[in-house]
Formats: C-alpha cells, structure tokens, sequence
C-alpha cells in the first residue's frame, strides 16, 4: 500500500484569500496531475502568515465554508488537500489550523499546540492554542498533521506516531534567518537535521512544507523535504523559489524500517504515562 503525496511549496498573497484559493487550485491540478493522492501546503496558506489584525476577517468556520472555497472543494473530489488557515472556532476563538478537503468535505485536522511569541512572532497575541493532537485516516493511510512550532516539540510527533500515524505532514511558514557564511542556510541544515532524527526514531516518512515569498517584510526560505522512515531525504524543494515536489509514501518502507530497528515497536506506552504522571505530581507538589 503506498501514498504519493506533493508538496506545494507557494508564496501566498497576505489577505488576498481568493487569489490564494486559485493559487491553490492551480497547484492542487498540477499534483493530480503529477499522480499525487494529496497535496500539502505551507502554514496558513490561504492568508498569508503576517496577517495581524487581518485575522477577523480572514477567519472561517469549516462548518459552515464560505462560498469562496468552493472550487478547492470541487477539486478535492479528485486528489485531497491540506492548507492553512484562520478557523474560527467554538466561543469565537481564532486558531491558526489545517484544514482537509477531501471527496467535496472540509474539516479541521488540526490546531496549532504551540504558537510562538518569542523572537519575531507574536502568534499568541492572535490565536488561542490548540489542545488536542490526533491521527486520523485519510484514504488508505493513518497520517497526523502538525503546524511548525509544532514539530519543534518532541511530543507532538511522538504521540502521533503513538496514535497510529505513520506520516506526519508538517505545515510551515519558517522565516529566514541569514547569519554564517556556510553555502547553505543554517536553519535549514537545521531543519532538516530534526526532520531525519524524528522520522528515523518513529520509523515514519516526515513530511515538512514551508512557504517562500514576502509577508510585511518577512522572507520565507521554501527548502521543503520529505523525509523516510530510514532517515534518508526522498524529494527536497528549492530554496526561496515556488516550487512543487512529490514523494511515494511506501507502507513497506515502515515495514522495513521497524522490523530492522525495533526501537519504536519495543516502546513502552504505560511507563510512559506512568512516569508523566510521577513527574507531573512532583512539580505539583513544588509548586504548593
């Protein structure tokens, strides 16, 4: 059993929410047509990134989608979609998420754990944190989905691997940092770096789409990758250049790659929880 999955590497326009919807049908023609079963966009890519205040107006309800998704719907009937968006959720709280359009459907697959204010970000100013993390079926495959910051915390890929995901699709929108003098940018040696040591402790394919462009004069660097459950980098895109790239997604090859290596097999889910919980009173305790 195998997925082809693409990345759609874009530069989406900050507000324009309709034209980052044709953008987004174009790319999604081009991955059906390249053989992909789903497409996967950058972090918030139907608003751009830096779009502040913008986030009242640009917010949805997957619920109840407005009239301007309607083309992304027609063509999930064909190849499924994942992007970024602002969702409005219960009690009018905005988050940043991703959405799944698939068969004509829409529905949240995810909400950002870990919104950074720290540095240059200010996420936690507009959005409420998400509070769950879960994989969930999409066609033939179990797959979980993160948003940036996300990846960065050792827990969230592992309790998705744990829930039975075997590829984790990462939506991004990671800015560029020029310092050094090495011919590659260190963030995304990185980048990649995390990538390799995640899939390879998981034994899953890592899947890590990140945004190019400009947004209120932040630049983003693309350097999207699909990474096995070997470690091993399958398809990686260009750096600050739109780009689209796709990788199969062998079932066999999370076969192999834990019957080879048992580590996450052999991995103890009570002593986990049993130890969290431990620790959990502990600084409880501390804080009396």
């Amino acid at each position: 059993m195998s997925l082809t999955a693409a990345l759609a590497q874009i530069d989406p326009a900050l507000g324009n929410f309709a034209g980052n919807v044709e953008k987004h049908c174009e790319a999604a023609e081009r991955a059906r047509q390249a053989g992909a079963n789903i497409v996967l966009f950058p972090e918030l890519s139907l608003t751009g990134y830096s779009i502040k205040d913008l986030h009242w107006d640009l917010a949805l309800d997957p619920a109840t989608p407005p009239a301007a998704l309607n083309p992304l719907l027609e063509i999930s009937r064909s190849v499924s979609i994942i992007a970024g968006c602002v969702e409005e959720g219960p009690g009018y709280g905005l988050y940043n998420a991703a959405l799944l359009f698939e068969k004509g459907t829409v529905r949240t697959v995810h909400r950002k754990v870990y919104p950074p204010t720290y540095g240059m970000f200010e996420e936690l100013r507009y959005f409420s944190p998400g509070r769950a993390v879960r994989a969930f079926d999409c066609g033939s495959a179990r797959i979980g989905v993160l948003i940036c910051e996300d990846l960065w915390h050792l827990s969230l890929p592992y309790l998705l691997a744990a829930d039975g995901a075997t590829a984790i699709f990462t939506l991004v929108a990671s800015p560029t940092r020029v310092v050094g003098t090495e011919e590659r940018l260190p963030i995304a040696v990185a980048n990649s770096e995390n990538h390799r040591a995640i899939a390879r402790l998981l034994s899953v394919h890592l899947l890590f789409c990140n945004r190019v462009g400009f947004d209120d004069g932040v630049g983003f660097w693309g350097g999207s990758e699909v990474v096995g459950p070997d470690g091993e980098v399958l398809a990686s895109a260009k750096t600050f250049d739109e780009d689209l790239i796709t990788a199969v997604l062998d079932e066999n090859d999370i076969r192999r790659a834990r019957r080879f290596s048992r580590h996450f097999l052999d991995d103890d889910l009570r002593l986990v929880q049993d130890e969290l919980r431990r620790i959990m009173k502990q600084r409880e305790e501390k804080d009396l």
